[in-house]
C-alpha cells in the first residue's frame, strides 16, 4: 500500500507567512509562530483548538487573525472534503 509522502505545512504558505517563524505569533503568551504552524499542521484547524494546544489568542486576542490565516492556509483542502 503507497502512503502519500508528508508535506511540509510551510509548503503550502505563502512567502510573507513564512517570515519570522522564530518570532512570538502571540505576545501575551510568548507562543512562536512554529509553534502554532505545528499545531495546525497536527490537526488544530480552528481557532479554539490552536488556542487549546497553544494558548496563542487566550490573551488580547490581537493575533486571533494571524491564526485564523494560517489555518485558511495550510487546511484549505482539507476543510473542503
Amino acid at each position: 500500500m503507497d502512503t502519500p509522502p508528508a508535506t511540509d505545512p510551510l509548503d503550502k504558505l505563502p512567502a510573507i507567512l513564512k517570515e519570522d517563524l522564530d518570532r512570538n505569533l502571540c505576545t501575551c503568551n510568548e507562543v512562536v509562530k512554529m509553534d502554532v504552524i505545528n499545531a495546525i499542521a497536527d490537526g488544530a484547524i480552528s481557532v479554539k483548538a490552536v488556542k487549546e494546544q497553544t494558548l496563542a489568542t487566550d490573551g488580547n486576542g490581537c493575533c486571533r487573525r494571524q491564526v485564523e490565516r494560517l489555518i485558511e492556509c495550510i487546511c484549505a483542502p482539507e476543510l473542503e472534503k
